[in-house]
């Protein structure tokens, strides 16, 4: 995009799932005139509100999640560049969480169970642990009484507060087991929440893609700050 006295301009759009992204953002903002390339940060209340700024051409760059990714890629006809995926993310997995004193040891105990599930929305805690019990060889509407905490919908499951629900469930005994995201799993190990047994899945996590022009230069200075 250009400025009103014609230079470029990158506008990258985000969603501000907690105020810490306007930090983030500020910095990464900072970093990045720095460097030379002239950046300006839009954020959304939601990713629906992200994917439609994309597709209309207000912002260069969304900084999105897999669903939202995808979500832009089918409206814009696959038109649209992925950039890269954030090496924390590569070998980020969904976990499958069973209270320790129960009898559920395989997927195929699952069945007849109360599964929880995060909001609907959320690809590592809602919609590929529905596809992994389909590859399982289990009907989730079928075979299991699931239990939706959609305390989250539209940020994607990036505010964890679903996921939160879910290990309450679990660990209260509300569900008998349940899904949530890798990031979640490790706060509450350490924070000494939970102690279950776990199957692990590896997600592909699609970063941040693109709709114009200065690309290279964005992935090529965006690393950079990364390795530094």
């Amino acid at each position: 995009m250009q400025t009103p006295n014609g230079k470029a301009e990158l506008k990258i759009g985000a969603v501000a799932y907690a105020p810490k992204v306007v930090t983030i953002w500020e910095g990464i903002r900072e970093y990045l005139q720095d460097q030379g390339l002239r950046t300006e940060y839009v954020l959304y209340s939601s990713y629906p509100a992200l994917v439609d700024a994309l597709v209309a051409g207000h912002i260069d760059i969304a900084w999105n999640t897999p669903l939202a990714y995808l979500q832009a890629k089918e409206r814009l006809g696959g038109q649209c560049l992925v950039l890269g995926m954030r090496d924390s993310d590569v070998n980020f997995t969904t976990v499958f969480i069973a209270r320790t004193d129960s009898p559920i040891h395989s997927l195929n105990d699952l069945k007849g169970k109360r599964f929880a599930l995060a909001s609907r929305d959320s690809s590592h805690a809602a919609i590929l642990p529905v596809h992994f019990l389909r590859e399982g060889g289990l009907d989730p509407e079928k075979d299991l009484k699931v239990m939706r905490f959609d305390t989250d919908i539209g940020k994607h499951g990036d505010t964890g507060t679903s996921e939160q629900e879910v290990v309450r469930a679990v660990t209260e005994g509300a569900a008998d087991a349940g899904a949530i995201g890798k990031a979640t799993w490790d706060v509450s190990v350490a924070g000494g929440l939970i102690d279950e047994r776990t199957h692990g899945r590896n997600l592909p996590r699609p970063w941040p893609n693109v709709s114009r022009r200065l690309s290279r230069q964005w992935t090529t200075t965006i690393l950079a700050g990364s390795r530094s």
